[in-house]
């Protein structure tokens, strides 16, 4: 579980459901085994993460599994690549056009091996997700929508990263707290029209709500910008709220109600 960062997984549930559902996709078992595929796509990206960082973590991080003993190297690579190649097959079975599958999963093992020493591996993360978008949908339909929400959840997750590398630095200048404030409202901003309705509103400002603490936490230094990261983890679902509120309103309000419940489960199993 700490390996796979299984307090996160929830996030890789609901933007697969808010693409599917963009894609025109209806509540069908196809949607159940894409589910399932890309959980095991996530889950063993987080863990050949883990295999891929396991000379820096023996120096730096001597409480993750495998640098404690807790768990083999090897067993940490076979794990990985076995849920990779299983996630893969199972989005494939379950509609998904293998090409689209194969560019999240190169992606993820590009992440996975270059995020430390590239400092532009963060674009790489958000494409990550921008995949998992397209992925979904592409055994329906890859709109122009699924394109405009993929990107705006990339670039959600890319400000998220960023944020989550000035932890090691303690401190973040006032321009890359507005640049940051910035990219991390863009989906919120997007949905307002003269015409959006009661929930729309309440979605960007439960979203504006959990950025704006964010930025708090992040100005009270170092000790606080983990917090920070763990909230703004949680509050992925939220952008796939906003990206299903005009034409699935109710199941938007469930997607709400998930970042304080992933919050406390970040207190059992690390997000990060």
């Amino acid at each position: 579980m700490e390996l796979a960062r299984v307090s996160n997984l929830p996030t890789a549930w609901t933007n697969v459901i808010a693409a599917w559902l963009i894609a025109g996709g209806a509540w069908t078992l196809e949607l159940f085994w894409m589910l399932l595929g890309a959980s095991l796509l996530y889950s063993a990206g987080m863990v050949l993460n883990d295999a891929a960082d396991a000379r820096w973590d023996r120096e730096h991080k001597k409480d993750r599994p495998i640098p404690s003993g807790r768990i083999s190297e090897r067993s940490v690579w076979c794990i990985g690549i076995a849920g990779m190649v299983v996630g893969a097959l199972t989005c494939v079975v379950a509609g998904a056009q293998w090409w689209w599958v194969l560019a999240l999963v190169m992606t993820i093992i590009v992440y996975d091996l270059f995020h430390k020493p590239w400092a532009g591996s963060v674009v790489v993360m958000g494409a990550c997700r921008t995949l998992l978008y397209v992925m979904a949908a592409s055994a329906i339909s890859i709109t122009a929508e699924v394109w405009l929400w993929g990107v705006l959840l990339g670039l959600y997750i890319v400000a998220l990263s960023l944020v989550a590398r000035e932890e090691g630095r303690g401190t973040i200048t006032d321009a890359k707290r507005w640049l940051y404030l910035a990219m991390l409202l863009l989906p919120a901003v997007s949905v307002l029209t003269p015409a959006s309705k009661l929930g729309e509103w309440l979605l960007f400002f439960a979203t504006a709500i959990l950025v704006r603490f964010s930025m708090i936490e992040m100005k009270r230094g170092r000790a606080h910008i983990g917090n920070a990261v763990g909230w703004l983890l949680a509050g992925i679902p939220l952008v796939d709220a906003l990206a299903i509120s005009a034409t699935y309103p109710q199941l938007a309000l469930v997607f709400l109600v998930l970042p304080p419940l992933l919050k406390v489960w970040q207190r059992w199993v690390a997000a990060t």
